[in-house]
């Protein structure tokens, strides 16, 4: 999924594979086609993509789907559905965090959603990588890299996390607490599960 925005580095592709299905919502597609991706899919009203992105997509064998500029999702959202109906079991979003941070925040919130709670989904950013936590979730980066976990849409509990510094050994998070902010990878790897709730598991670049 890429979204519109701040445009996306080709090293965010790292460990997707090359035949990866891609959605892209409005600008997204310019996005996409700066690193290299053939959109399959593109949705939006198309008002902040270049002149053409729309067309390009179908000159490539992709299809667009458009939507007015006034409606009550944002393109993204309805990226994010349109990708459901191909039951996937994981969804990567690209950019999208650039500019406003109403905008940044509105992400964080949609992606958290109980509507996409049967798929893993990731956000990476140029200035963070935001992995949505329900269940189990693994966490790549280097020893000493920051990790921070929020709750969200209430509180986590029994959580448990291996390789970071702080460990939580079957504890709660509250909405609202800053107990999760700026933990320590320890190791290559850090595990974090979650027995109820949604947890926000950020890592600053």
């Amino acid at each position: 999924m890429v979204a519109g925005g701040e445009p996306p580095a080709a090293s965010s592709l790292e460990g997707l594979p090359p035949d990866v299905f891609v959605v892209a919502a409005d600008s997204g597609v310019d996005g996409a086609q700066a690193i290299g991706l053939r959109v399959g899919l593109a949705i939006g009203d198309f008002d902040s993509a270049s002149p053409g992105a729309a067309e390009r997509v179908e000159a490539a064998g992709g299809r667009v789907e458009r939507h007015p500029p006034a409606k009550d999702a944002t393109d993204l959202e309805l990226a994010l559905d349109a990708a459901l109906v191909r039951r996937p079991d994981r969804i990567v979003v690209l950019g999208g965090a650039g500019g406003r941070f109403d905008h940044w925040l509105a992400v964080a919130f949609l992606l958290a959603s109980p509507l996409y709670a049967g798929v893993e989904i990731q956000a990476r950013w140029a200035s963070a990588t935001m992995t949505v936590v329900r269940g189990t979730a693994v966490l790549s980066g280097r020893p000493g890299d920051v990790v921070t976990l929020l709750p969200v849409h209430g509180p986590a509990a029994g959580i448990r996390t291996e390789g970071l510094e702080y460990p939580l050994r079957d504890e709660e998070l509250a909405p609202g607490t800053t107990r999760g902010v700026s933990n320590v990878l320890s190791d290559t790897t850090a595990r974090v599960s979650v027995r109820d709730g949604v947890l926000l598991a950020i890592q600053p670049r």
